[in-house]
């Protein structure tokens, strides 16, 4: 059985001297895990399509114990992202918490839509580092299952009020009367995770926020992942350790 789709490669490891393992987001069959035989030779027609990020047209083969691509036209490879350390990092993080939440075997176009994109504007540098990673933990979580309840006040409902209050942990919003516990956003950052978490996906990137917003941003929505996704991340760790 073959199947035909685009994606993009967002792991690979080499196995044996000419051979990558490699695990594919794609749109029509979600995450899938393949082989890629020769891959690693430079004269294999394979070769730049299974590297990591690369976006290509695949064509794999549904085998009894294990898919292999047998065909692999790249789009785009985004060589630029290995030319920034802090770029490389990032990209690779955004590969791994994709990786853990998009769905396997079901069509995914929303997950990889939402990381071509970012990947694109990471490479292109059109919006900050902070921006990206904010929207890319707050989106994905969010279509995964995991939307925090932002509509207005738990207990009231207010939508708004001159101070609101996020609780990591619920996932959901208290104004000032109502709120004893949580941590206190500005209306900014408010509207920048509705945007997020609201927007239609070709939307999703368009909105502004200061530099101390982004930063507050995106310190939120790392907590709130960490806060509902028991998993460790290791490139958001070497992430981390570079910028700071």
């Amino acid at each position: 059985m073959l199947l035909k789709t685009d994606g993009v490669v967002i792991r690979e490891k080499g196995t044996g001297e000419s051979d990558r393992f490699v695990t594919l987001l794609t749109r029509d069959y979600g995450v899938l895990h393949a082989f890629a035989r020769g891959a690693k030779s430079l004269k294999s027609e394979k070769q730049s399509g299974t590297q990591l990020f690369a976006y290509a047209d695949f064509t794999v083969s549904r085998g009894k114990d294990a898919y292999v691509v047998t065909e692999a036209r790249p789009r785009e490879v985004f060589y630029k992202l290995r030319e920034d350390v802090e770029h490389l990092a990032l990209a690779q993080y955004f590969c791994e918490l994709t990786g853990l939440l998009a769905p396997e075997e079901t069509p995914a176009e929303e997950y990889l839509r939402l990381l071509l994109n970012a990947l694109y504007l990471l490479t292109t540098g059109k919006r900050p580092q902070p921006f990206l990673k904010a929207v890319m933990e707050l989106r994905l979580v969010s279509i995964s299952g995991y939307m925090p309840d932002l509509v207005g006040c738990a207990k009231c409902g207010a939508y708004t009020d001159d101070e609101m209050y996020f609780d990591r942990r619920e996932g959901c919003l208290y104004c000032s009367g109502c709120a004893d516990h949580g941590e206190p956003l500005t209306m900014g950052v408010l509207a920048a995770m509705r945007h997020i978490c609201f927007s239609e996906p070709e939307k999703v990137f368009s909105f502004t926020l200061s530099d101390d917003g982004l930063r507050r941003l995106a310190n939120l929505t790392q907590g709130y992942m960490h806060a509902h996704l028991n998993h460790t991340f290791k490139t958001l760790q070497f992430y981390n350790q570079i910028k700071t």
